[in-house]
């Protein structure tokens, strides 16, 4: 029975990264999109040990979900996976029950070092991964092919950067890379895994295809473990078979001391904190961001860290009295704790370093010197617990040789201390993290080019029998009226007036459909006109006298621009795209015993000029907001709504090189915030023809 990995997130592209990356490193995966589907697969598959779990998902809570799981009596472990908020947040989350918490943006080599802790993936229970950078696509291929018939799992670099944050997030069992390559070459990659303390013991094997008699004293010189050529795929293969045979004691033992960091960052300071946050996870360290003292302390309660950067001045309680609490704790005193200001003060940095602080360092927006104290703290920890770690194995040898008759005791103590070891690497594992940001959003532009040439034909169809159509009805309505006159008696005729009542309704049909015909024409080809510099609030005045039969006094429109503002544009596709979007605003609110309000605000906003207009109507659910620019989707009632207004505006805005967002009013209401170019529309924007 294999272990499975169950990764429950609504965002496709965070499932598809995720599988990859596990199926890379070995280990399988079963993915869900909801909670309706993790419910389904949690009943039907007994091999799911392990949930990786989206806090925010369609159809439920994750925290709700995570206690669903813990009262299974075969509960799996659960890992959160999630934006990280607030603290608060994050403990809320382990208090429930989760076995650990990943904040969004993650690094998938760090999710998969969480994994395999939780999963306790003994060594030799999974395939070994091998690492393969080379730049060309042929060789790697063929050499993974070989790799995997050997049992190995194998992931692949194109280049020696991308190879270097593959081998800190994955840690494979040992690296193969090409001598020759763009960039960081292979020698130059060995040398900084060498210097790296969380790789250096990782067996690398140097690829060449050169004859070269200095070959081989170059890649032992760069710290390769072997030396092979790359036309021979047998030899590679039996070279790297005995690397890993020679060095697997040695890094088994180091392994224990490897894991990747997690940093907790305490300031009041938002902005600081998330600069701060931004700079160490570009480092590679997981970081948890706590706003006061007192969540500091809440943090350190539900989950171990590695290292504390502390803010001195902070309100209730400041950074000395943070300090003198964490220092006074036994669990949390050894963590490196780096204390920071914004003033140079001897006195505050004698009185932190009398507290109990490990270094004192004066904030900047130059983040060099504080990374590279971090760093310091970090591996003098590691050396006291190497340290540590091997006094006690002397102290355990030791104690074997002089008191043999207790050696079910000392057999008893090494089970303890192992346990113990055992659990501090769990608390001490992390990975190189990077940032990535996954989310995209959907292209618009690309639904509405695909409709352009078929609604142009449709729209051309229709316009000739239409016009036919309106024409002969408005003779026949000319004769009606013509009729009237010589016999009035017609006007008492029941047939009579429900002709003309057919009639009329006849015409009010046509007037729909030549109004859909309109904005048909105009979807297909946006009639631009000529483009010049128009005033913003010259615009909406126009706009708003157009509408206010519509507003009338029902809708309250409050205007205010914070600067008067021109923009380079086409003034009638412009009008249009405002005048589309109050009107909906205005439809938004109805015609109910609520009090309308449209709010207008306007101004620049660096190379851009932004406009927000929020009105109090009835708003756009969440489930649709995705929809409501696609072409002929509309929530109005049947003929009330072609489903073409905010398609048509939203290309003008595109075509114009803006953007346009639908979003939530905090007081309910929607606002649509349109973003115009102040420079005006790019060159290869300009409308064509069609």
């Amino acid at each position: 029975m294999s272990q499975k990995t169950l990764i429950v997130d609504d965002s496709l592209t965070v499932r598809m990264d995720l599988d990859e990356a596990f199926r890379d490193a070995g280990l399988p995966t079963v993915l869900a999109a909801n909670a309706a589907q993790m419910r389904d697969v949690i009943t039907r598959d007994p091999d799911v040990a392990l949930v990786i779990l989206d806090v925010v998902l369609p159809d439920a809570d994750g925290i709700d979900l995570l206690r669903e799981l813990r009262a299974r009596p075969d509960s799996p472990h659960i890992l959160l996976l999630s934006t990280e908020a607030e603290v608060a947040d994050r403990i809320r989350g382990l208090e429930t029950g989760a076995d650990d918490y990943v904040g969004k943006p993650y690094d998938a080599g760090y999710v998969i070092a969480r994994a395999r802790a939780l999963l306790g993936a003994a060594a030799g229970s999974v395939r070994s991964t091998i690492l393969v950078v080379d730049d060309s696509l042929t060789f790697r291929e063929e050499l993974k092919r070989s790799l995997e018939a050997a049992n190995y799992v194998v992931a692949t670099a194109t280049n020696g950067e991308e190879g270097l944050k593959l081998a800190a997030g994955l840690r494979p069992a040992a690296i193969l890379v090409d001598s020759v390559m763009p960039g960081i070459d292979g020698a130059t990659l060995i040398r900084r895994v060498r210097l790296d303390a969380a790789l250096r013991g990782t067996p690398c094997v140097l690829l060449t295809a050169s004859e070269g008699h200095g070959a081989e004293l170059r890649a032992l010189d760069a710290g390769a473990d072997a030396f092979v050529r790359k036309d021979d795929a047998e030899l590679i293969l039996a070279r790297l078979q005995a690397v890993l045979r020679s060095t697997s004691a040695e890094r088994a033992q180091a392994e224990s001391l490897l894991d990747p960091k997690r940093i907790l960052a305490v300031d009041d300071s938002s902005t600081y904190l998330n600069e701060l946050s931004g700079v160490l996870r570009a480092e590679g360290y997981e970081v948890v961001a706590a706003r006061s003292g007192a969540a500091a302390l809440e943090m350190l309660a539900a989950q171990s860290v590695d290292c504390i950067l502390l803010d001195l001045v902070m309100p209730d309680m400041d950074g000395i009295e943070t300090c003198r609490r964490i220092k006074s704790s036994p669990i949390v005193r050894d963590i490196p704790l780096i204390m920071l200001t914004a003033r140079e003060d001897r006195a505050a940095m004698i009185e932190g370093l009398s507290t109990g602080a490990d270094d004192f360092i004066a904030k900047s927006n130059e983040f060099e010197v504080l990374t590279a104290r971090v760093r310091a703290q970090l591996r003098r920890k590691q050396f006291e617990d190497e340290h540590r770690s091997i006094r006690e194995q002397l102290l355990r040898s030791e104690l074997e040789a002089t008191e043999a008759r207790a050696a079910r005791e000392l057999a008893e103590t090494r089970a303890r201390m192992v346990e113990a070891l055992e659990a501090k690497n769990l608390e001490l594992s992390s990975a190189y993290e990077e940032l990535k940001q996954t989310q995209s959003r959907l292209v618009q532009s690309a639904k509405l080019a695909s409709l352009g040439e078929l609604v142009a034909g449709v729209a051309h169809e229709i316009n000739n029998p239409l016009a036919f159509a309106i024409s002969h009805l408005q003779t026949a309505r000319n004769s009606v009226a013509a009729l009237t006159k010589e016999a009035p008696a017609l006007d008492e005729s029941k047939h009579w007036l429900k002709a003309r009542d057919r009639m009329d309704e006849m015409a009010g049909g046509l007037d729909r459909i030549r109004e859909l015909v309109l904005k048909l024409r105009t979807f297909s080809r946006l009639d631009e006109g000529e483009r010049k510099e128009v005033s913003v609030q010259e615009c909406l005045d126009s706009v708003l006298t157009i509408l206010a039969h519509r507003l009338r006094h029902r809708i309250d429109v409050d205007l205010a621009l914070s600067e008067p503002a021109k923009l380079d544009c086409y003034p009638s596709l412009l009008n249009q795209a405002l005048l589309n979007l109050i009107a909906n605003a205005a439809d938004a609110i109805g015609d109910g015993e609520r009090v309308g309000k449209i709010t207008i605000r306007g101004g620049a906003s660096g190379a851009s000029y932004l406009l927000r207009i929020t009105d109090n109507g009835c708003g756009i659910p969440e489930t649709l907001r995705e929809r409501v620019f696609d072409p002929f989707f509309t929530t109005k009632e049947v003929g009330k709504g072609t489903g073409l207004g905010l398609s048509i505006t939203y290309s003008i805005i595109k075509k114009h090189g803006g953007t346009l967002d639908l979003l939530p009013a905090p007081a309910g209401g929607t606002i649509a915030e349109l973003r115009l170019p102040l420079e005006g529309p790019p060159a290869e924007a300009s409308p064509s023809s069609s």
